[in-house]
This record gives C-alpha cells, structure tokens and sequence, in this order.
C-alpha cells in the first residue's frame, strides 16, 4: 500500500463507520482510535435513547469470509464497501467504487427533476472527459450515457456501472483479497492479535 500504513487506514475505516458525535452541541468529538485495540473492542454507537439497541459495526469473521466468495457480497455490505472504499482510496484508484456507489444511489430517486439533476452531477464528476475523477469508459459507453442525459432513467447508467464493475471485479478486487489490510481484518475478527 503507498503512503498509508495498517493504523491510519484501519483509524479511517473506523472513523467512517462511527463517529462519535454530541447531541445538540452541533460540534463532533474526535475520538483517539490509537487508545483501543482496533475490531477487538470494536466502538459501538452511542445511542442515547434508551429503546434503541446498539449496533456493532465491527465485520464477523463469518461476514469477512462472504466477502471474499465474491465481489457481490463484498457490495452488499455496508461495512464491506467502507472497507472497499479506503483500500482503493490506498491504490489511488478510488474514483470506481465511489461512481459505483452515486449509481446505486441514482437508481433510488424517485423525483424526475432531481434525477435529472443527480444524472448531470455524476456525468460532471466521473465521465466527462476532464472531471475530476473521470472512471475508465469507452468510447460508445460514454456516448450513450450523454444520451441518457436528457430524460435520464433508473438504467442511465447501467452500462457505465457494469463497466466499471467489470473493472472492480477483475483488478481491485483480487488485490483486495490479497492485500496485508485484508488480512489484518480477517485476524482482528478470528481474535488472533
């Protein structure tokens, strides 16, 4: 991994899934993750209505292991895209996971004004040719997406999305599987550190 060591990564994965924020006080509590031993005493969200269960958001070793059967499952989990996102953050190759996920989003709007607008944003920020984090399109798939632009639908950009996905499941997700970070969360779920 380039510039990211295990403890920073882990330290904003955590951080991603449960951050500790104060009622009423609009202000968020920064709290030292380095002072506890990561996923064994995994944080749980402060609730403070007395009703609502608390939640863990710390990954089984079971959930881990359905990660790895395939990319789909890995997708299916919250915890699992976080995860996702900060080992493509680490590659430098974070753009996929995140248009990935603003389609699956886009596919929920209901409101034809704000999926237009929606549809507008994500061709801006991932397939126009100079946008920030421009994804790996074809040619013809670019094209078809800026069709669609004009009465978008739930489907716009399913090409776009299965390209990318294409791309996901044959090269970032094998090194995922592969990758020290992996390991180290499948070790911090059996309980062996």
């Amino acid at each position: 991994m380039r510039d990211a060591t295990f403890d920073s990564i882990m330290e904003h994965l955590i951080f991603l899934r449960n951050p500790d924020a104060t009622a009423g006080n609009n202000e968020i509590k920064q709290t030292n993750w380095r002072s506890r031993r990561l996923f064994k005493n995994f944080p749980q969200r402060k609730l403070y209505h007395p009703t609502v269960q608390r939640t863990s958001f710390r990954p089984s070793s079971e959930e881990l292991s359905q990660w790895a059967q395939s990319l789909d499952n890995l997708l299916s989990s919250k915890s699992g895209i976080t995860a996702f996102q900060v080992f493509m953050k680490s590659e430098y190759c974070e753009e996929n996971i995140e248009f990935w996920v603003a389609c699956e989003e886009f596919r929920q709007i209901k409101s034809r004004s704000k999926r237009r607008s929606r549809a507008k944003q994500i061709h801006e920020e991932f397939v126009r040719d100079d946008s920030p984090k421009q994804i790996n399109l074809d040619h013809q798939t670019k094209e078809s997406v800026l069709q669609c632009l004009l009465f978008p639908t739930k489907s716009s950009f399913k090409a776009a999305q299965a390209r990318v996905y294409f791309l996901m499941e044959n090269n970032s997700y094998p090194r995922f599987l592969e990758s020290e970070f992996y390991h180290e969360l499948c070790k911090f779920a059996e309980g062996d550190r």
